[in-house]
Order: structure tokens, then sequence, then C-alpha cells
């Protein structure tokens, strides 16, 4: 991503903190696998969205109208053993030239420096509670300056949620946000097609896993955006099943979940279909039905609808499926007002996507469920999950578990499916893994 789009993020940023207030964030910190091992590092989401810097050990600081530079960036000095051993890495030449920091200084040295650039400050924002370490310091350094009253200095009186701003920036997509999260959904998508194509009896759910991995790597995407979720047979009754290691069987169906990250942008695809490529006739109802379900949730995602009216869609679909397949005995509404699609539908219709693919931001606000805007991308996954021991339905629907998901942008006439690479009908998946 250009650093154009950096660069006008933060300016929007300190706009809404105003002048003589200050915003600080750290990076995400390098975590040990076990003994001297680390996870593969992943910049903290919105430290990375301001900045688009990728090192640990860092520190950005916003301050409006400062004569200096407003950008701040705390970070390693360059250190060439560091480099020989690890790979490059910025340094504070690097953060100033190519990252656009108005500033930079050694992050060994914020606790010297820091306090300074908070003293006569009103507010401080920062992300609250997030980091223990990042509390304790921001106390002690105002403490500190509180102890200077008497030589007309004075402590930030308010401590703001970053988050709060930050958040609802990240709610909305930019195009260049765009092309990247159509990048991750048409790798995501191309994996998800890789995987039905090599599908059949006997392989095990870590041998599919590995075909989207493949696909995932091949195309030059090295991070998935969540572990996947390769789940035959009964273990797609298990919402976020991840243990991926049974062997698939003739007549199951096999639930995946997986998508991959493109610099930092998710994407997030669901598809079940059968191990042999041929639905039985009670999955091919339930399919049915979840997919009908999906459409009915689709026709609500547009501007000016509230956030849960797909949801609702999803619910009533689903119910009146229900009762007319004999699992659900009752009326509809009422069924709905008590709530006893749940035994089968326990999850929303979806959630936001972006950085994370949870994303961030509101559902509601001020307790009324948000409208949906032009520039949201959100996920609509509709499903139904029969456990295998259910014993108030019939047992041939015992066992299946099935959800539909795809990426959705909200447009200014309604929406756009990122993710329509992957077949979802009866007819075309059956064609693809028998053809």
């Amino acid at each position: 991503m250009k650093q154009s789009e950096f660069k006008k993020r933060r300016a929007s940023l300190m706009k809404q903190i105003g002048k003589g207030n200050i915003a600080i964030i750290a990076s995400a910190p390098h975590r040990t696998r076990n003994r001297d091992v680390h996870y593969p590092f992943r910049q903290d989401s919105d430290f990375y969205y301001l900045t688009g810097f990728n090192e640990a050990e860092s520190m950005a600081v916003f301050i409006p109208g400062r004569e200096q530079g407003e950008y701040i960036l705390f970070c390693r000095e360059f250190d060439e053993k560091k480099a020989l051993w690890e790979g490059a890495h910025a340094g504070l030449e690097g953060a100033t030239k190519h990252y656009e920091a108005d500033d930079s200084f050694p992050i060994d040295d914020l606790d010297d420096i820091l306090p300074g650039m908070l003293e006569n400050k009103s507010k401080v924002f920062y992300p609250m509670g997030k980091d223990s370490d990042l509390d304790h310091k921001l106390m002690e350094w105002i403490n500190n300056i509180r102890k200077q009253s008497r030589s007309g200095i004075t402590a930030p009186g308010e401590l703001v949620s970053l988050e709060h701003i930050l958040h609802e920036m990240r709610l909305f997509k930019s195009a260049e946000e765009l092309k990247l999260m159509r990048r991750a959904a048409e790798v995501s998508a191309k994996a998800h097609v890789r995987a039905m194509k090599a599908c059949r009896p006997g392989l095990y759910e870590y041998q599919v896993e590995a075909e989207l991995v493949h696909e995932f790597v091949q195309d030059g995407l090295r991070a998935v955006a969540y572990p996947s979720i390769v789940a035959g047979g009964k273990n797609a009754c298990v919402l976020h099943y991840t243990e991926n290691k049974d062997k698939l069987n003739k007549g199951d169906l096999l639930l995946i979940d997986a998508g991959v990250e493109c610099d930092h942008y998710a994407a997030d695809i669901t598809r079940t279909f059968p191990v042999s490529g041929k639905f039985s006739e009670p999955q091919r109802l339930l399919y049915q039905l979840v997919l009908d379900a999906q459409a009915t949730a689709l026709a609500e995602i547009k501007p000016g609808n509230p956030w849960n009216k797909a949801h609702d869609a999803s619910v009533e679909t689903l119910t009146r499926g229900l009762v007319e397949l004999g699992l659900l005995k009752g009326r509809v509404k009422k069924l709905i007002k008590d709530e006893k699609y749940k035994q089968f539908y326990m999850h929303r219709i979806g959630h936001w996507l972006g950085m994370d693919v949870h994303d961030v931001g509101d559902y509601k606000i001020k307790d009324e469920w948000r409208l949906l805007e032009p520039g949201m991308v959100l996920t609509v996954e509709p499903g139904l999950y029969v456990p295998a021991d259910c014993d108030s339905v019939d047992k041939q629907w015992r066992g299946i578990g099935i959800r539909i998901e795809d990426d959705v942008l909200v447009t200014k006439d309604g929406h756009e499916i990122l993710t329509g690479g992957v077949p979802k009908s009866i007819d075309a998946i059956e064609a693809l893994m028998t053809g």
C-alpha cells in the first residue's frame, strides 16, 4: 500500500484528536512460541493502519500542530549484526525516509523523550486496557509530570480511548484497501476450488488443508487470516473445529472455513460440499435451505438497512424451512420468538471484515442497530448444525453441519460479493467435483 494512504489516515486521525492533545500507540511485540523460537510476527492492526510500519519494538506518537513534526516514530536503531541474522530493518533513517515519520527516536530512549511530549497536553488518546505495560508506563509518566506542577508544567487531565476514533475509521474501506481485500478474496476462492477438486473419500482433513495452504503460498500470500476449519461429517457441527485430523468418509459432507491475508487484510470464506461429489437427499434439502437463507440475507445488504435486518431474514427462512422438513414443530413466529431455531442455528449472520477477520466497528449506536453504509465490508454466513446425538430429529438429519459464507461489500446501489469465485449452488458444486 502506498505511503500516501497511511499519511491520509494520520491526517484524519489528528484532525479528530485536535491541537493541544496527543495520541500514542504501540506495535505488537514478538511472542515466544517455545524457548528461543518466536511465532511469526504479525503487526498490531491499529498500529499498521496508521503507520505501515511492520516492526516490533516501536511506538507511534501523534501531536497535532507540533512545530518539529506531528508524527513521531520510536523504533529500533539500525543494527548491522541484527540485519545479518534477521534481515533488514528500517532504523531511524528508514523511519523518516521510507515511512515518512516527521521525526524518529530510538525506542530505548522512550522514557527520556516521550514524557516531555506529554507535558501541557490536555488529553492522551491511546488503546486503554489493551497493553498493561503501556497502561503502567503512561501513568508513571503522567505522575512524574504532576510533580513538576510548581514549575508551571501541567499533566494531561484526561485519558481517552483511541479505538473510538480509529475503529470507526477502519470500518469504512478505501479503494486501496478494497484492492487488497479483493486480492485476498481471489486467492482464497482459488484455494477453496482447489480443495473441492482434490477432495475424495479416504483423505484426511489435514490433507485437504494442505491444498488450501499450497494455493495461498503459491500465490504469494503466506499468512492465513485465521486457523483453517476443515471439518468432515459430524465435525462440522463444532463451529470452530480446527483439529483437522480425521479421515473423510464417503457419504459425508465437508465444511471448509478458510481465508488468507493480503498485506494484513483478510478474506473469510466457508463452503460445504459432499466428500464423494454428490449430495444425498437429506444433505441436499438442508443445504438448499441454508443457500436460500443466504440469498434472503444478501437481499437485505444495502445502504440504509439496519445491520440486523439480514440476520432476521436468515432466521425466518431457516425456521420456516426447518418446520417444513420436520426438524421443528410449531408456528414459525412463535418458534422465532422463543428462539427454538438456536438449537440448529446458534450464531449470527456475520461480522465486519477487514484487517482482522472479526473486524472492528460498532454494531449498534445508542442501542440501535447501525445502518449499513457504502464502504463497509461484512460476511454473510448462515448455517445449520444438527448434532449426531440430536434425538429430537429423524436420524437422516443427524451429524449434518452446513455453513455458506461470502465476503460482501456494501455499495451505493446495494452490495458486491467479493468471494463469488467459489461455486455454491448444488449443481455447480457437483459439476466441479465430478467433472
